[in-house]
């Protein structure tokens, strides 16, 4: 079955563009003009990604990955940004979204990008985990279930978030550097902008650890980058 991909913007132009060009590439695909459009098609039609603008009339991009996330629908964002939105482009992968492309942009370019995408989620939706998950001290991670808890109490993390806690713990005492950690969870560089990658860090910190300005788990490693160590 081909994967199914919705197009959430409200420039027309924009949408015969992408869907256009994921057609070409075997891609289903879906349209959406609006904030509330998108949610709707999201359930009804359950795509398996969606390139989502974030300027949208009525609910913006933003709340629409916010509410998708909050509801833990399996559904992987690419968001479309405009050049000058690095704030809003930040705050969307604190969100949860899997990757940013800006405007004006090349279609192979998007094209590339759904597919790494969706490499990087049907991966992870067939690797098959203990059921135990991993301990360390108070903390287990549950790949299988995307569950991570800290003295038998959840924590709710971004799909991102998860993801970089659980390639750290996997790899528990190896120094991790910015670019392999951008390079493994968001599958390319970011212009040598690793600010992400802290940005992440430090909401796990807030999130897994007692005392995030003295953290147990996730050690800085100056001018090279993280560490996982457990207790």
């Amino acid at each position: 079955m081909p994967h199914t991909v919705l197009v959430v913007d409200d420039e027309k132009s924009i949408v015969r563009l992408v869907t256009f060009n994921l057609g070409k590439e075997g891609f289903r695909t879906l349209e959406a003009y609006d904030g509330n459009e998108a949610l709707n098609q999201i359930a009804l039609e359950q795509p398996d990604l969606v390139i989502l603008d974030l300027m949208l009339p009525g609910i913006d991009g933003l709340e629409v990955c916010r509410r998708v996330r909050r509801e833990g629908l399996p559904v992987a964002v690419i968001m479309l940004t405009a050049k000058d939105q690095e704030i809003d482009r930040v705050l969307g992968l604190e969100l949860g979204a899997d990757d940013y492309i800006t405007k004006p942009f090349s279609p192979r370019e998007l094209v590339a990008r759904v597919k790494a995408v969706l490499r990087r989620t049907s991966a992870r939706e067939d690797q098959s985990q203990p059921e135990e998950g991993i301990k360390f001290g108070t903390l287990t991670i549950d790949s299988e279930r995307y569950e991570v808890k800290v003295s038998g109490q959840q924590v709710e993390l971004t799909p991102k978030e998860f993801e970089l806690l659980d390639f750290l713990a996997r790899n528990a005492g190896k120094v991790m550097t910015r670019d392999i950690l951008l390079n493994h969870i968001w599958d390319y560089t970011y212009d040598g902008d690793t600010r992400i990658v802290d940005v992440h860090i430090s909401h796990l910190r807030e999130k897994i650890e007692a005392n995030p300005k003295n953290p147990v788990y996730i050690k800085t490693v100056r001018g090279v980058g993280y560490k996982f160590k457990g207790e």
